[in-house]
């Protein structure tokens, strides 16, 4: 394993503790204020290993406001609910970190 890919892994780890943080509080705001409009989406992957894929699937479930609900590893593609409707970038911001890691 390159060092490259260690540090990778680091910032991996890192964007996504920072988003577990960042997602609590704003689902903690807006089940206070009762803004949830839940709605699931397919998001197409750029990852091509299960291996890879499987690890965007539990980064994104670990969050809190989405959760994985099917993984297509042929197609690339993933099913996620979220509590509001959110672009792609916002839902899985560690795919790039995962992709150099990985593959």
């Amino acid at each position: 394993m390159s060092i490259a890919r260690i540090g990778y892994g680091i910032a991996y780890f890192i964007i996504l503790i920072y988003n577990i943080l960042k997602s609590a509080l704003n689902v903690a705001k807006m089940v206070l204020t009762g803004n949830i409009k839940p709605v699931v989406v397919e998001i197409e992957t750029i990852l091509e290993r299960p291996i890879s894929q499987t690890i965007l699937a539990n980064s994104i479930t670990l969050t809190p406001g989405t959760l994985s609900i099917d993984l297509d590893s042929e197609k690339r593609l993933l099913k996620v609910a979220t509590i509001i409707p959110k672009e792609k970038k916002e839902i899985i911001p560690f795919e790039s970190y995962i992709k150099k890691m990985l593959e």
